[in-house]
């Protein structure tokens, strides 16, 4: 069943923007206010998901879960739960207070070693001893473009864990800074009012990111699916969060802060694969957080969708 009103103001105005509102009005059948069928055993398969949420003061955060597979099942295709006794918690992560009944909450269920994504966006139902439900609002799949292909394998018996090296500032500077330049994957969370939260990926070769100065780096945005999401929440709201993952390191740099859509820029070196936006991300405050001890990541390849521009780097190893 798809919904009524798949796009809300700043998504048209994204879509009239681009040129491209008659392709968003055809993709937008995807758009179900449940998760297809198909979809239900991919869900319950995942070790990895991750979870947009807004503190109490606005700030967006975009959060990945890691834990054993059923972590995240499938009630019914309206209904997500999330069982924390099969989560490995990143005890620093704002999430866990920003999880709350009624609370907007948006989901990116990404396999990377395949290449599949589901995103699904709902309020928080329930927060209960070991387990939190997720409502769902709005469901549909994305396509596989820009993600680079890893396989991320599980510990049975992980070394000695040690205490959680977490590291927060607001400038970019050190291996904040490295972690950026060397960066493949992002994930964003950005939010509607009405619609909520949602997460989306974005992904390309090695300094796609660009530092522009010590707060402020640019995003190029590839062709994709027309619907505009993200640029559209980002059109009426441009707080964000953006998580940049070092898979070599086993880290996260997370990010919150505000930004801004560049539409038909100039873009001699083609960092934008021929479309002419970018977006500009102005950190408000950072962190720097362990990922699992137990997770393994082998990089497979990059996406053959990613733009080679002149300036391109090599080829990502973490």
């Amino acid at each position: 069943m798809t919904i009524e009103t798949p796009f809300h103001a700043g998504e048209l105005e994204a879509q009239r923007l681009a040129g491209e509102t008659a392709i968003a009005q055809r993709n937008s059948a995807v758009i179900s206010d449940a998760i297809i069928t198909g979809a239900l055993p991919f869900l319950k398969q995942q070790r990895m998901v991750l979870l947009g949420t807004a503190s109490n003061d606005g700030a967006l955060w975009a959060s990945p879960l890691f834990g054993a597979p059923g972590f995240v099942t499938p009630e019914d295709p309206r209904t997500l739960r999330f069982d924390q006794r099969l989560i490995r918690p990143a005890e620093a992560d704002v999430l866990w207070r920003n999880l709350r009944p009624g609370a907007r909450a948006g989901m990116l269920a990404i396999d990377l070693a395949t290449r599949r994504r589901l995103r699904v966006n709902g309020t928080i139902e329930r927060v209960l001893d070991g387990e939190f439900i997720l409502a769902v609002q709005e469901a549909y799949p994305n396509c596989p473009k820009y993600i680079q292909r890893r396989t991320l394998s599980w510990l049975d018996e992980a070394p000695a864990e040690p205490a959680p090296q977490v590291s927060s500032g607001s400038d970019l500077s050190g291996e904040a800074a490295r972690i950026l330049d060397a960066a493949d994957t992002l994930f964003i969370a950005s939010a509607h009012i009405e619609r909520g939260v949602d997460v989306s990926h974005r992904g390309g070769n090695p300094g796609f990111l660009q530092r522009l100065n010590a707060t402020m780096f640019r995003v190029p945005d590839y062709a994709g699916n027309s619907m505009f999401n993200t640029l559209g929440n980002l059109i009426v709201d441009p707080r964000a969060g953006v998580t940049v993952m070092d898979f070599a390191g086993n880290r996260m740099l997370r990010m919150t802060g505000a930004a801004k859509v560049e539409w038909k820029q100039p873009d001699v070196d083609g960092l934008t694969g021929g479309t002419g936006r970018f977006w500009t991300f102005n950190i408000e405050r950072w962190q720097l957080l362990p990922l699992p001890i137990q997770a393994r990541w082998e990089f497979l390849d990059a996406s053959p969708y990613n733009p080679r521009p002149s300036a391109a780097g090599s080829a990502p190893r973490g």
